[in-house]
């Protein structure tokens, strides 16, 4: 870390316990068919548990020092969405078994972002004066529930497409129908266009609160709505065109891709006044 921060060693031991699961994801690959792969799941899942319990004692031990939420700088966004993408996995993974064959399909998103972090300026940031109102929060958390619900649905949606490739045909050949993961990954996308939807109002709210304008087509603005629109055209050629399970998944995926470049490419390179800000 380059400053020592509260919650920086709790910090790192939860990054270290991220790693552990990183190491028990492969051998716990098709658990339900194999009694040991079974065995090496549940301590994927203990070690995934202990890294959020750590993780959460960081986050407000550094919101407790500093006064504010993890919102200002790269490294507390960073933190904070690499949190909630794993908490948001690990309850649907612990919830719906079909899931937890597809745990080493969410590590390298979750790697690119610790990683990230690491090399991230870990000193405190400047609250600005229009992040000083409950706007923020609601946008913050309905921002991060749907790019994690979204995550999942991308990492559901991917197992029949992985399963066309050498990888992926040792990995999952046993697992749940394509079927079956085509309904879940559809489902979980709904839910994340929901949370999508809610965080554009809400960011519109907050703009005409802080600059005067419900919208203004900035960069962020579009890239948000573009990534709407990506998410909107997966979910609707579903409906129409009835594509084979890889194909809505590998769309799902992009829908991701560009959903995870919104969120953490654009505001850190515009110059707009949503720079910064997730």
């Amino acid at each position: 870390m380059p400053e020592a921060m509260p919650g920086a060693m709790v910090l790192s031991a939860a990054l270290a316990a991220y790693a552990l699961v990183g190491a028990l994801a492969l051998p716990a690959t098709g658990a339900g068919v194999q009694p040991a792969a079974g065995r090496v799941q549940r301590y994927a899942g203990f070690a995934l548990a202990t890294a959020l319990a750590l993780h959460t004692l960081a986050l407000g031990l550094r919101w407790s020092a500093l006064g504010h939420g993890p919102f200002t700088t790269m490294h507390e966004i960073l933190s904070s969405s690499l949190w909630s993408l794993a908490l948001i996995f690990a309850l649907a993974w612990w919830r719906v078994a079909e899931l937890r064959a597809a745990l080493p399909v969410v590590l390298p998103v979750w790697a690119v972002l610790a990683a990230w972090l690491l090399m991230a300026d870990a000193r405190a940031g400047h609250l600005p004066p229009t992040y000083a109102t409950p706007l923020l929060y609601l946008h913050a958390v309905v921002g991060k529930l749907y790019l994690g619900l979204l995550l999942v649905a991308a990492v559901v949606g991917l197992v029949p497409a992985l399963r066309r490739t050498a990888w992926g045909v040792r990995r999952f050949a046993k697992g749940v129908d394509d079927r079956r993961l085509d309904e879940l990954a559809h489902r979980f996308a709904a839910y994340a266009l929901v949370a999508d939807t809610l965080m554009l109002i809400v960011g519109a709210v907050w703009a005409q609160d802080a600059w005067g304008r419900y919208w203004a087509w900035d960069p962020l603005e579009s890239w948000a709505f573009a990534s709407w629109l990506a998410l909107v055209a997966a979910l609707h050629a579903r409906a129409t065109l009835r594509p084979p399970p890889a194909h809505f998944g590998l769309w799902l995926a992009g829908s991701f891709a560009l959903a995870f470049l919104t969120f953490f490419g654009v505001p850190f390179i515009s110059t707009a006044p949503h720079k910064g800000a997730i």
